[in-house]
């Protein structure tokens, strides 16, 4: 199966795309790769890359693909409040266009990277894939449209599946420092404090980025009827933590360091907790192997065996906002987050 894999250079791509290369999928990347100097370890994984901002695709970009796998996008919360009309036009508009096009143009399977960022202040009850959606930012707001508007492209033709990845966390070649457990294990070792910047109650559900790529590797391979527009939560029920218990795991995990609140600490609207059987009932060849605490240990020995800064996590090398705004200032990028010079 030939597959085009949008975000191949980010943070979940870099452990996809040599998944489903080990896997005997034939796989093209398209990214504009905005991060090219924030490679953490280990070097990208070599696939033919069509450099193209998501904006600017093109039919002829979708041509001969079975499937599409899109991550694409700006990546978290900061990077959405950054400029919200941006985050609907690269995060939504852009994605709806990606997906009329690999219709046009034949592929059969689109598999969309939505996020359970979607619940948004969902509160203490758990909840599965038919609740309703109360994203609290732009980047949550614009995961729901796109589900929305994909939704009614699905025919005979076209299948599109909604994977709604819990917050991830691990060690990738384009590491994201912005992550809950990623972040909480950096400071802890460079720093002796496990810093946390709300009061620690909101709910999250965890997934390291291996069983997120597990789950759309299950996704392609699945018959069309089992996924066929249909959303999944990913993750295991079981992986919902309070903030609090996820630093506490990190305490066990990183010698001689100690739990703080920041000054600003306070509740966080932003608290779901997330039911994921459906993925393990429906989809057999998703298989997760990983819990937090085995990931906040990968995390540390990785950070040790790097030698990471806090000046570095913390600044714009590894920080997806600073790295932007620092290219922004430098003229690099352009107002509509494109590269000035091509």
């Amino acid at each position: 199966m030939r597959i085009l894999v949008t975000g191949n250079l980010g943070y979940i791509g870099a452990i996809l795309t040599p998944m489903l290369v080990d896997e005997g999928f034939d796989v093209v990347g398209l990214d504009s790769d905005l991060y090219a100097r924030c490679t953490f370890g280990d070097d990208l994984p070599e696939v033919p890359t069509i450099k193209k901002d998501i904006r600017d695709v093109d039919l002829e970009d979708l041509q001969d693909f079975e499937a599409v796998i899109h991550l694409a996008g700006l990546s978290n919360d900061p990077l959405g409040n950054l400029n919200p009309a941006l985050t609907y036009e690269i995060n939504h508009l852009a994605s709806v266009k990606l997906a009329q096009l690999a219709k046009q143009a034949g592929v059969s399977r689109f598999v969309f990277s939505s996020s359970c960022s979607i619940y948004g202040a969902a509160g203490d009850d758990l909840i599965d894939e038919s609740a309703v959606f109360n994203p609290v930012t732009p980047y949550g707001r614009s995961k729901e449209l796109v589900e929305r508007d994909l939704a009614f492209m699905a025919d005979d033709d076209f299948s599109p599946i909604f994977l709604r990845n819990a917050t991830a966390y691990g060690v990738s070649p384009r590491l994201r420092f912005d992550l809950v457990l990623n972040n909480l294990v950096a400071w802890a070792m460079t720093t002796g404090l496990i810093y946390l910047k709300s009061d620690g109650s909101p709910w999250r559900p965890l997934v390291h980025i291996e069983d997120i790529g597990s789950a759309f590797i299950a996704a392609l391979g699945s018959p069309r009827e089992t996924v066929h527009n249909r959303a999944f939560n990913v993750g295991r029920t079981r992986e919902n933590y309070r903030v609090g218990e996820i630093a506490r795991l990190v305490a066990d995990t990183v010698p001689d360091c100690r739990i703080e609140f920041a000054p600003y600490a306070g509740p966080d609207k932003r608290t779901y907790r997330v039911n994921c059987d459906r993925i393990v009932r429906e989809l057999p060849a998703f298989k997760p192997q990983w819990n937090v605490r085995r990931g906040a240990q990968e995390l540390y020995n990785a950070y040790q065996q790097t030698g990471v800064l806090q000046e570095e996590f913390e600044g714009p090398r590894y920080k997806r906002i600073a790295h932007i705004e620092g290219l922004l200032a430098a003229g690099e990028l352009d107002e509509t987050l494109r590269w000035a010079f091509p």
